[in-house]
């Protein structure tokens, strides 16, 4: 059937702002497509310029130390320094500022952190007494690699300890950091925690099994030093556990990605090494784009 003019006229009208108005509704939904980023997202850099060392063995060794902040003792439970009572790891711990993992690992040897059983005559490492020292955590948020230093403030001197892979925030375009790990200098809180399977708490107002958060450690963030970014919620956490047929399993696989809250998160070995050795001393954590831009205390030793 042929169709008269005028009608010719208003179909091709109604097609053409039909054509106009579909182009405008694919423009518009394309613009607020976000960005999709992998949460599991490999860093932006490799590890290639990263300060690497590994000297920790150094601060639990039977041998004596190459460290000069690190002095060897021998167990007894009668001591000067306290009286009426034997004296007990606890004590010691508490006497030389020496976390009590700490001596727990140089008496049992690597992975055994908790075990307070010594023997009169037994020696262990701790860090020297008096000696005023500090503990400075470099994070690189580009390549998610950390930095542990022990600065020595009489001699002005720091200590590459060592080096570890981390995990970060997930990706963020609008985060000066990239990611949900905020940028900054924060002093770290005296409230970290030692976490158990079927240990429970609350977390977002639920009953959880802690290690299924926070792994087997906690360590919060505390004072904000320098940076904006409010410390609440913050911290050094190991990766998540997640319970499958009768075991749970770390989540290890998160190590060295964008995957977090915003917390930094170790594997299991590596934080609680890293928990046995700066929960003693007053310790800081700076969170940088690159380690160049790191402003750390003291000459390198």
């Amino acid at each position: 059937m042929a169709i008269s003019f005028p009608r010719a006229i208003m179909y091709g009208s109604i097609a053409l702002f039909s054509a106009i108005a579909a182009a405008a509704l694919i423009k518009k939904n394309a613009a607020q497509v976000p960005v999709a980023f992998n949460e599991s997202a490999s860093p932006l850099k490799s590890a290639d310029g990263f300060p690497h060392a590994d000297r920790m063995n150094d601060l639990f060794h039977s041998e004596k130390s190459k460290l000069p902040f690190v002095e060897r003792v021998t167990y007894s439970p009668s001591v000067p320094w306290l009286k009426g009572r034997p004296a007990w790891i606890a004590d010691y711990a508490a006497h030389y500022a020496t976390a009590s993992h700490f001596i727990a690992r140089s008496l049992k040897g690597p992975s055994n952190y908790l075990s307070m059983a010594v023997t009169e005559g037994d020696t262990f490492n701790v860090l020297t007494k008096d000696r005023p020292l500090e503990f400075y955590l470099a994070v690189d948020t580009s390549r998610c690699m950390m930095a542990v230093y022990c600065y020595d403030a009489d001699a002005k001197k720091r200590y590459l300890l060592k080096s570890y892979r981390v995990g970060l925030g997930r990706r963020d375009l609008d985060s000066p950091s990239g990611c949900l790990t905020p940028l900054g200098r924060f002093q770290l809180g005296k409230n970290a925690a030692v976490y158990k399977p079927g240990a429970m708490g609350q977390y977002n107002d639920q009953k959880v099994e802690l290690i299924q958060i926070f792994g087997t450690r906690w360590i919060p963030f505390g004072e904000t030093i320098s940076g904006t970014a409010s410390p609440k919620g913050y911290g050094i956490q190991g990766a998540p556990f997640v319970r499958d047929k009768g075991k749970i399993l770390e989540q290890d696989e998160l190590i060295g990605k964008y995957a977090s809250e915003g917390s930094i998160c170790l594997s299991r070995e590596d934080l609680e090494e890293l928990f046995a050795v700066i929960t003693s001393r007053p310790a800081y954590v700076e969170v940088v784009t690159d380690i160049n831009h790191a402003q750390l205390p003291g000459i390198e030793e």
